[in-house]
């Protein structure tokens, strides 16, 4: 769990480094730079979903993963928790969900999340995980600069996904073949994308309720290993 620890970290040291920055830069640059990120979350978005493997799959993924977050409805459980901790900072215009969804997902759904907690579960191996956790660190000073405290949430997100990943690595590694991470990377992206739209006011798409979609091409792997197997 080093590697996940030492990124759990480095995401809360950036993130206070923010938002000690936030109160200092004025209301009009800081807009102007949450444009120019969310553009960046945009691009970054795109050149993930166009890596992705298996079309089908990706589709069936987002369709599947959001008639299940509408069932559950995490957007709005999400919010709920949001609205409990924006309370207490009432009037420091800290947009809590917002921060916390866009980094979870920005820190979560990429490739180095998987293979790095897999290489720190099975080998002992933290290069990746340590070579993540200084990028993480750096997002988290920008966008916690301009989204507050709920970046510095999404450390938890990290801690959870990436902790799973790697004291489970031993059974994962059956699933979590380099065509499941490719697709779950796809996917993952597609809602990087809709973040973008959302932080530039585009579009409203619920993101939070789409995020099982990221699971489905696990589940795929682990029916497909079954039917093999038999």
């Amino acid at each position: 769990m080093l590697g996940t620890l030492v990124n759990f970290s480095a995401i809360i040291a950036g993130s206070i480094v923010g938002i000690l920055l936030k109160n200092g830069v004025p209301e009009k640059i800081s807009n102007t730079i949450m444009q120019g990120l969310s553009l960046c979350i945009v691009f970054i978005g795109i050149s993930g979903a166009i890596k992705g493997s298996n079309t089908l799959l990706i589709i069936i993924s987002m369709v599947i993963g959001g008639l299940i977050g509408e069932l559950i409805d995490l957007d709005n459980l999400l919010q709920k928790l949001g609205d409990k901790i924006e309370d207490k900072f009432k009037g420091k215009g800290i947009k809590i969900s917002e921060g916390f969804v866009t980094t979870s997902l920005m820190f979560c759904v990429g490739s180095m999340a998987i293979v790095g907690s897999l290489q720190s579960g099975l080998e002992g191996d933290h290069k990746i995980l340590f070579a993540k956790s200084i990028i993480d660190g750096i997002a988290s000073i920008i966008f916690a600069s301009s989204l507050g405290i709920g970046v510095m949430l999404s450390s938890f997100s990290v801690l959870i996904y990436q902790g799973a990943i790697t004291l489970g690595a031993a059974s994962l590694k059956v699933i979590l073949i380099q065509s499941v991470i490719t697709d779950m990377t796809a996917v993952g992206s597609l809602l990087i994308i809709g973040l973008g739209l959302n932080m530039l006011n585009i579009t409203k798409i619920k993101v939070a309720n789409l995020l099982p979609a990221i699971v489905i091409p696990i589940v795929y792997q682990f029916i497909l290993n079954i039917i093999t197997m038999k």
